[in-house]
């Protein structure tokens, strides 16, 4: 059968270069459906809510704040550590679309959780109408998915491998989501340690997240504890700034 070749763009070049990164990776999951309805509520009365996405990379940092583990990345170089930075960055999958292709790219978004909400959210909503030669996360990533395959697995080798670079290129933290487009149980790949990942707001309230993470960092009952936390902290923390950001307007009903 005769087919077409096709030359492989920038963007497809970028995940090939991410999965190429991430074999090896020993991930565990874990899912849970979490009762969001105080969150829910709040919400619903913000006038301008933030997104999804900036709720659970924020809500996330702030967890992160107290569990250390979170903030722990494994490296090889200059001899296998654990490597704990002092705070979270998150990078979220942003999906795009680039010269007619529809492609993901990572933004990076560094301490969320001494961010106000608004500020994530906006963060995560310039890079997806944005030019990518106006985003620095995306200029970076581009200009080393440019070069030649053997100097891209250098770069690659040094980010990943080096406890100071893994929060400068991958963070410590990634969130990804097929939610927009109608839902799913997404178990993304990334070079890790942890990748957050979240599906539809469900009629009981709830919302379904599943944390994937690089076993050689943690153990699945610090990762059970942490869904718990997370739950709470979506229902206060982030609710309260839900609340706080301003109410919408109430129509007055005519008689």
């Amino acid at each position: 059968m005769r087919g077409q070749p096709k030359n492989i763009s920038l963007p497809r070049r970028l995940i090939i270069d991410l999965m190429h990164a991430s074999m090896g990776v020993p991930f565990v999951s874990l899912s849970r459906s979490l009762n969001i309805r105080p969150l829910l509520e709040a919400r619903a009365g913000a006038m301008a809510p933030a997104g999804w996405a900036a709720m659970l990379v924020k809500a996330f940092a702030l967890v992160a704040k107290d569990e250390p583990v979170l903030r722990t990345v494994y490296a090889k170089w200059p001899w296998p550590t654990l490597y704990e930075l002092p705070n979270s960055v998150a990078s979220v999958a942003i999906a795009r679309l680039e010269n007619g292709e529809e492609c993901v790219m990572p933004q990076r978004i560094a301490a969320p959780e001494a961010m106000a909400l608004a500020a994530v959210d906006m963060e995560i909503r310039r890079a997806k109408t944005a030019a990518v030669a106006d985003v620095p996360m995306f200029r970076k990533v581009m200009r080393v998915t440019r070069l030649p395959l053997p100097l891209r697995r250098l770069f690659w080798a040094v980010g990943l491998n080096f406890g100071r670079q893994r929060g400068n290129w991958f963070g410590s933290f990634a969130v990804s989501s097929v939610a927009a487009y109608g839902g799913g149980e997404l178990h993304p790949i990334t070079p890790g340690p942890f990748i957050v990942s979240y599906g539809l707001v469900e009629p009981g309230q709830t919302i379904h997240v599943v944390i994937r993470w690089d076993h050689r960092v943690t153990d699945a009952a610090p990762i059970a504890r942490v869904l718990t936390r997370l739950e709470q902290v979506l229902n206060t923390e982030i609710a309260a700034e839900l609340r706080s950001a301003g109410a919408k307007p109430i129509r007055a009903v005519g008689t």
